[in-house]
């Protein structure tokens, strides 16, 4: 990275820099993933956003993708869609192979996609389990497969997977969410390791609350959202998406390039 004849603005803009560079977001079509895509796009990155329209209109945004569209095509920001549902084994890959030839190649992948299934563990059928597993964990593994391969040849990638403050303090009602981020925040320790020395770094993004189209069910009643904001960190308030693109911009720009292994809370002090 050359900063020198660059003024005080510039030298900072380039380290925060992802000119050049290929991202596949996946969950890329609202809240959290939709904010990672625009900071991606702000920082000069071609960006490939995975999404499920499905999933999408099940949370009442069904033009999210045709929304985010729109704002990168005006932006003149390279880009591609891939829909891809994860519930089917090996969609994965393909959604990344998808991408890959879309872009010429992908340099960054964040795998933001999830689904959450709220349910008392007792109750939670065998469906639920299988679908949130197949979702939340085998996806990921496919994708991650898909991956490393080119990174290691390019001798540089950056790999950022979103888990969630329930990997520390997992909610009863979410239990098998919960435990399928702690399984992923461990893949992300294992091969942060085998890779620590291939140029390819690999975190992890704990957001705690966050405002999402996902939660927009538990803002309707405004005074137990009020309570749940209050009760949920120390600064009694929700984040935005928005909120969380500063850490992600972090580990995957240059300016993250002796960060790999970690888990970093955006929780506003709710994992304390």
């Amino acid at each position: 990275m050359e900063l020198e004849g660059l003024t005080p603005a510039e030298r900072v803009a380039a380290r925060f820099s992802m000119r050049g560079r290929r991202a596949l977001v996946t969950g890329g079509s609202l809240s959290i993933g939709r904010a990672i895509v625009l900071a991606f796009a702000d920082a000069g990155a071609a960006v490939a956003v995975h999404y499920a329209r499905a999933a999408d209109a099940s949370l009442g945004v069904a033009d999210g993708a045709e929304s985010l569209a729109k704002t990168l095509t005006a932006g003149g920001v390279p880009h591609a869609f891939v829909e891809a549902d994860f519930a089917i084994a090996g969609e994965g890959k393909r959604a990344f192979d998808a991408a890959e030839a879309a872009l010429g190649g992908i340099d960054v992948l964040v795998l933001c996609a999830s689904i959450q299934q709220r349910s008392e563990f007792v109750d939670i059928s065998d469906d639920a389990r299988e679908q949130q597993t197949r979702v939340n964990f085998h996806a990921t593994v496919e994708l991650l497969q898909a991956a490393v391969g080119s990174m290691r040849t390019r001798k540089w990638g950056r790999i950022l997977t979103i888990g969630s403050i329930n990997q520390s303090r997992p909610e009863p009602t979410l239990a098998v969410y919960a435990a399928l981020k702690s399984a992923q925040y461990n893949l992300t320790l294992n091969l942060a390791r085998q890779l620590a020395d291939t140029g390819i770094t690999v975190n992890n993004l704990s957001p705690g609350l966050v405002a999402t189209a996902r939660n927009r069910w538990r803002r309707e009643d405004e005074d137990a959202w009020r309570q749940i904001q209050f009760s949920a960190n120390p600064m009694h308030r929700a984040a935005t998406p928005e909120e969380m693109t500063g850490a992600a911009l972090l580990l995957c720009s240059e300016a993250g390039r002796f960060i790999t292994g970690i888990d970093l809370p955006v929780t506003g002090g709710g994992h304390l």
